[in-house]
């Protein structure tokens, strides 16, 4: 390879081999002593580079040409995978992201949580790599993202309903099938589309936060239940016609529902979702529980890898008749009800209103009276008195959000000492954060990554942890 020196942005390095790819998904290639970053490439790929921003130890560049094509390409399967922000590793062969997820997660337990020689296990596959999610939402635009195709062209409608675009936050990819979710997920949206061209209907601007149609988010369960939630900025006779003809339609829908959003952010967890037609809920099934998805609820967004997420966590978690089990960040109560078959009584705590009433009801559907759900801030709920009033946890599983816990979490879970931690994280560089500050009095003995979301970086991680004897 020639011998070039890094003189900043623009230089332009030849026939550069890319040798990995880092936890955010970009692949990374290495240059003298400088690391580089560069996205839509694969491991084993050379390739001419330009530099687009160069720091003291690391540089991004972007690729001009390839001059190698690695073998473990894969052709990808979408044809909005060069423009769209989801399933961006869709050109790699799916055995080499199950390394490379693998890899990256052991590296981080190693090098962020000090981790010596992690006892990992190999990741466990997703059973479907496509059509895998059971909920998606897709963005109205005004102004949707145009290909290097349509660049050249006169478009007289850049109306489009589908996904923001990598770095872009109202420019929308109009996608015409997205796999990943199954049908009737594809029709439902392009109906939706048609009609609402056609109707001349105004699609949203996000710059100018103005504009009726705002989002559409399609559920689905594993028994053919649909749930169809539509977003809009005002209430009107349009908005009615719309619904009324989803529903002739789809006459299938099990729930159709809308939402009345003036904010400036299309989030609606603070809104009420008002019921057009059908059903309030969608019932989900896992092992011999059900399990009530309201519009708001916080479900596993792939049901089939959802079933070996929690056979392992309750398997490292191995439950007996007199264990006291905490179930932090519990969500809509999934794991604290499947623990309870076994154990003597299960605690759930979620900071999210919502979701302690779903959890609530689904412990009164399965007929579950040995869990209880708490709702509010955990830093703030686990104290001294709430230990002694419903006992000391001898199993506690967490599940916290992609930032991961509190430090005053920490500490509480360490002095109140169980006898068994399953830690169970989407993101493990925070989880190997977290983990450094159990070194002390805690032993990880087994870890077990697994695939929730092929094609992307992304990875759910169960950590088990025991206590050691003092």
């Amino acid at each position: 390879m020639n011998k070039q020196k890094l003189f900043g942005a623009n230089t332009i390095l030849k026939d550069i081999l890319i040798e990995d790819l880092a936890d955010d998904g970009k692949c990374v290639a290495k240059y003298e002593n400088m690391v580089i970053f560069v996205k839509g490439l694969v491991p084993g790929d050379i390739a001419d580079l330009q530099i687009i921003k160069k720091k003291k130890n690391f540089a991004d560049a972007i690729p001009l040409t390839i001059t190698h094509y690695s073998d473990k390409r894969f052709t990808p399967f979408c044809k909005h995978f060069e423009d769209c922000g989801g399933c961006k590793w869709q050109n790699i062969k799916y055995t080499d992201q199950l390394f490379y997820k693998q890899k990256n997660t052991e590296e981080g337990l190693r090098r962020i949580g000090k981790i010596d020689n992690p006892p990992i296990n190999p990741i466990i596959p997703s059973p479907l790599t496509q059509y895998y999610r059971n909920k998606l939402e897709f963005t109205f635009s005004y102004h949707r993202w145009l290909s290097k195709k349509e660049l050249d062209t006169q478009i007289s409608n850049k109306n489009g309903l589908g996904f923001h675009t990598i770095g872009m936050f109202d420019k929308v990819v109009d996608v015409e099938h997205c796999h990943l979710q199954p049908s009737p997920s594809n029709d439902i949206r392009n109906y939706i589309k048609k009609y609402c061209i056609e109707k001349q209907l105004e699609f949203y601007n996000s710059r100018l936060h103005v504009g009726f149609l705002r989002t559409l988010t399609i559920r689905t369960t594993l028994t053919g239940e649909v749930m169809v939630i539509l977003q809009v900025s005002e209430e009107n006779k349009e908005l009615f016609a719309l619904l009324e003809s989803i529903k002739e339609q789809f006459s299938f829908i099990s729930s159709l529902y809308y939402v009345i959003n003036k904010k400036k952010n299309d989030t609606f967890h603070d809104i009420e979702a008002s019921l057009f037609f059908g059903k309030k809920f969608l019932l989900e099934k896992i092992q011999n529980l059900q399990f009530k998805v309201s519009p708001k609820s916080f479900y596993q967004t792939n049901p089939l890898q959802a079933e070996n997420l929690y056979k392992n966590a309750l398997r490292m978690a191995n439950i007996q008749k007199e264990d006291v089990v905490y179930d932090l960040y519990t969500g809509t109560g999934t794991l604290a009800l499947l623990s309870a078959e076994k154990a003597k009584k299960v605690c759930g705590i979620e900071i999210v209103p919502e979701a302690i009433q779903d959890a609530k009801e689904n412990a009164l559907m399965n007929n579950i009276e040995n869990v209880f759900f708490e709702m509010g801030d955990t830093k703030k709920i686990l104290q001294k008195d709430f230990f002694e009033k419903n006992g000391y946890p001898s199993i506690i599983i967490t599940d916290p959000p992609r930032a991961g816990m509190d430090p005053q979490v920490i500490q509480t879970i360490i002095d109140s000492y169980p006898e068994k931690i399953v830690y169970i994280s989407c993101n493990p560089s925070t989880q190997a954060r977290d983990l450094s500050f159990f070194h002390n009095t805690y032993t990880i003995t087994e870890i077990q990554p697994v695939d929730m979301f092929p094609h992307t970086p992304h990875i759910e991680n169960i950590v088990l942890l025991k206590k050691n004897n003092k």
